[in-house]
């Protein structure tokens, strides 16, 4: 058996020690072999929770706003997701090995303090998730409910929470809160015990909902109707790559959050086959499929209602059944919330608690990105959806891209997947560096950051910069992954032979 195979563990010597480290908690201990119990169809259904959700559905509607045909934007997705795949693979490999979580894996590369940037990085953008899903679930919750009294509609308007773009009325902002507080309740109640649960029972669900969906859509319209007949709208092949490459980045960015914390779940798989081909058959199966179902049911409702209805619920609050609208909507307030728990709430939960392990626990964490999920206000970034790729989904990826490079690089490159576990939770120790702080991984962070910088500014419009900027910026992820591996992997090679 090959080391790599190997679930490592430690002594009952060692385990005492990090019980008692004031960078550990019950929480961020690392999982014992023992208890490594999560299977390749656990995985898969993490995964099939996670994807189906309304973003996902309705994540080919902005890459054919831009001009794409149908199967141009299925195969964008599918391929952004093939490529997240990989780095998701790789440091997923560190969680099932050694049972730790991704702020823990992250002191190898970053030290023992420096990982607080990467997790806070990684943090931030959660939340933003967070808000984000819980707006929509919220939503849902509300359309279903005007069914019902629609009076909800005239409730006074809550002037601070506004703006041009996005109206918020008393009703819907509750409705909102109380989509948040089956979210963290449910957290609160069970910690990750609740997301097997949940997604054990849900993935069939979803499935069954999208294939519904579609076999709705094909009887109602004689087929999926004209938008899969129609063609891109592209006047050259030049135009078309113009397009596909920061769509492509905006795909791997959706996904390149998971590739960061996906040990925080992989540290529960069994073996490595499990999580390899758990994620796999989970993620790139049910990402194209249903990016698939939200083309050719919105396709359908050009024949149906006569106009294209991207939003699912705004598409189940034209049926007339109610019983069908109140299980299509409890499907889809399901849906929102099995990747609201999974993928936005456990990583800014884990790096609150990692910030203090002794006074935050994970579901403290949960609670702190609950409230900042609020205040970030997630219906303004929903509000724009040309901001919502090109803005928040690249923009975020710019960030999150050369924190996967370092980690890459430092786990399979440098360190040839080998850890000293122990020494991740000691003060003065191997990961300490200059500290606490890895500069290698600080200087190679900055480096891989700052080329997508005046791109970002521009897509803003805080400056005007030179065409070369912006066309970097459509390949934020790659440019920061792969300019911060080559960068921290020379400058630990000279700091090994200093």
């Amino acid at each position: 058996m090959s080391d790599d195979s190997i679930l490592h563990d430690l002594t009952p010597e060692q385990r005492l020690a990090i019980e008692s480290s004031p960078y550990s908690n019950d929480d961020l201990a690392p999982v014992p072999a023992s208890e490594r119990t999560w299977s390749m169809v656990n995985i898969a259904h993490l995964w099939v929770g996670m994807s189906v959700c309304i973003p996902t559905y309705m994540l080919a509607s902005g890459l054919i706003e831009i001009g794409m045909n149908w199967w141009q934007a299925i195969l964008t997705v599918a391929l952004g997701n093939l490529i997240v795949y990989i780095p998701m693979l790789l440091n997923g490999h560190a969680g099932t090995k050694y049972g730790i979580t991704f702020p823990i894996f992250a002191r190898a590369s970053f030290g023992i303090f420096g990982t607080h940037i990467a997790s806070v990085l990684r943090a931030v953008v959660g939340c933003g998730w967070f808000g984000i899903q819980a707006w929509i679930g919220g939503y849902a919750i509300y359309s279903l409910s005007l069914l019902a009294f629609p009076g909800m509609a005239d409730a006074p308007v809550i002037g601070m929470l506004s703006n041009d773009l996005v109206q918020v009325n008393v009703a819907q902002f509750g409705c909102f809160l109380l989509f948040w507080a089956i979210n963290i309740g449910l957290f609160l109640w069970k910690g990750m015990d609740s997301i097997k649960y949940i997604e054990h029972w849900g993935a069939p669900l979803l499935i069954a909902m999208g294939v519904a969906l579609l076999v709705w859509a094909w009887k109602n319209a004689d087929g999926f109707g004209p938008m899969l007949s129609q063609p891109d709208r592209f006047e050259t092949r030049g135009d078309f790559w113009r397009a596909f490459f920061p769509g492509l980045t905006a795909m791997v960015g959706f996904w390149a959050t998971l590739s960061l914390n996906i040990p925080d779940f992989t540290r529960y798989a069994r073996s490595q086959r499990d999580q390899m081909l758990g994620q796999f058959l989970g993620l790139n199966t049910t990402m194209p499929f249903y990016a698939f179902v939200g083309v050719a049911v919105t396709s359908a409702t050009i024949v149906i209602f006569g106009e294209a209805i991207w939003n699912p619920v705004d598409l189940l609050a034209r049926f007339d059944n109610f019983a069908l609208i109140l299980i299509s909507m409890f499907a889809l307030a399901l849906a929102t919330l099995t990747t609201n728990m999974a993928a936005n709430m456990v990583a800014p939960a884990t790096a609150f608690t990692n910030f203090l392990p002794r006074l935050i626990s994970l579901r403290g964490g949960a609670l702190i990105t609950g409230i900042i999920g609020i205040i970030i206000m997630p219906w303004k970034l929903l509000a724009d959806p040309g901001g919502y790729i090109f803005t928040w989904l690249i923009g975020y990826s710019a960030l999150l891209g050369p924190i996967g490079g370092i980690l890459v690089c430092d786990y399979f490159f440098v360190r040839r997947t080998r850890m000293t576990l122990a020494a991740l939770y000691e003060r003065e120790g191997e990961y300490t560096y200059t500290n606490g702080f890895n500069l290698s991984a600080m200087i190679a962070l900055a480096v891989a950051i700052a080329p997508n910088i005046p791109g970002f500014l521009h897509q803003i419009r805080v400056i005007e910069v030179a065409p070369i900027w912006s066309t970097l910026y459509s390949y934020a992820w790659f440019i920061g992954f792969g300019v911060a591996f080559a960068v921290y992997a020379v400058l630990m090679a000279r700091a090994k032979r200093a």
